[in-house]
């Protein structure tokens, strides 16, 4: 007889940053905003608690006033677009909705780790494609040849971890070489400085960019991401999240979300703030002699030459700070270091000068 423990599914799971307990320690490790919400969420989170008998009734499950804020956010209508608790979701609801033919779904090797999380616990075949030896995406690599069984795409653009943007014609490139199925651009970092492939959606009805408020919007806590892209495209998403949990967007978050996205002027000021910390970061880790991709997000990708780095991380823990390491043998020797405020930047540079003069 079998055992039931048999008949469970397994995967391996997604192994998410380090959440250190030690409120001292300058976290920068998983990519959050180091700036408080739009002082509007605070007020939206006032107004809930003093009509918090609200509570007792299910939120609205098409989240209506936070569409509409998006909507009128993107110049869309608001069949154009799809929320969810956090991009994560959102894609992974992508992943049940379209990537269901059978054939195989093409993503880069060096990207978000969750992708081949979702397509082995949903049992979709799929193929890692390498990024060349600068850590561009090879947009060749997604063009299909003959006959192909290429059942979905998806790429973070900006990449990540890497922080390499795609240029906009190159995006459109890989879209319109592949009308027969369903590619997805996300766009987790796309607000510090790179530019959205949204405008394609008026062009390419097989288009869906998937953004997030964890990042750029200082909301990581609250769960809000979204989808843009043609009608039927949204409607298929809504189509499969209603047969899997009508109820996925909470009150307080469908509030909140929708103070954040009212109060754009925040928005543009923190996101030009990170831009410009992270550049100025640039230069003095340079000077350091470190190396790294061209980063448009809100995180640089750096190894130095003399340094391991998993040593790098571990001089780096000693003294307060808590960055990225990844184990994947092609991206060993890098850190991936959240960008913060100036003053926790400033004590990232002074550590690793103390660390490179003591080589």
């Amino acid at each position: 007889m079998t055992s039931w423990e048999e008949k469970v599914r397994r995967v391996v799971p997604y192994v998410a940053g380090e959440q250190p307990k030690d409120k001292n320690i300058i976290k920068l490790n998983t990519n959050e905003c180091p700036y408080p919400p739009a002082a509007g969420v605070q007020e939206a989170l006032r107004q809930l608690t003093e009509e918090y008998s609200a509570l007792r009734l299910y939120p609205d499950m098409d989240a209506t006033p936070l569409v509409e804020a998006l909507a009128r956010k993107y110049e869309l209508d608001p069949d154009q677009i799809f929320v969810g608790v956090g991009s994560d979701d959102v894609l992974a609801l992508c992943f049940l909705t379209f990537f269901t033919s059978g054939g195989k779904i093409l993503f880069p090797t060096i990207t978000y780790s969750f992708y081949d999380v979702w397509a082995d616990l949903f049992h979709i075949p799929y193929e890692q494609k390498p990024l060349d030896a600068a850590m561009n995406l090879v947009p060749a690599d997604y063009i299909p040849a003959g006959d192909s069984d290429i059942a979905g795409i998806i790429f973070p653009n900006p990449n990540a971890p890497t922080g390499v943007e795609l240029p906009s014609d190159e995006v459109e490139r890989i879209v319109a070489a592949n009308p027969g199925c369903v590619v997805i651009v996300d766009e987790a970092y796309v607000d510090f400085g790179a530019k959205s492939a949204l405008p394609l959606i008026k062009k390419y009805d097989n288009l869906l960019v998937v953004q997030t408020f964890s990042k750029s919007r200082a909301m990581a806590g609250a769960r809000v991401g979204f989808a843009m892209g043609n009608p039927k495209l949204i409607k298929y998403l809504k189509d499969v999240k209603f047969s899997f949990n009508s109820y996925t967007m909470n009150l307080p978050s469908i509030r909140i979300g929708t103070a954040a996205v009212e109060d754009d002027a925040y928005f543009q000021e923190i996101t030009a703030k990170i831009a410009a910390t992270r550049e100025r970061t640039k230069k003095a880790l340079a000077e350091l002699g470190f190396e790294f991709p061209d980063s448009m997000t809100n995180f640089i990708f750096a190894r130095h030459p003399k340094f391991e780095g998993a040593d790098l991380q571990k001089k780096l823990r000693e003294r307060g700070i808590v960055v990225r390491h990844f184990s994947k043998p092609e991206i060993e020797q890098y850190l991936r270091i959240t960008i913060g405020t100036d003053e926790q930047m400033d004590a990232v540079i002074a550590a690793l000068n103390e660390i490179v003069a003591q080589q």
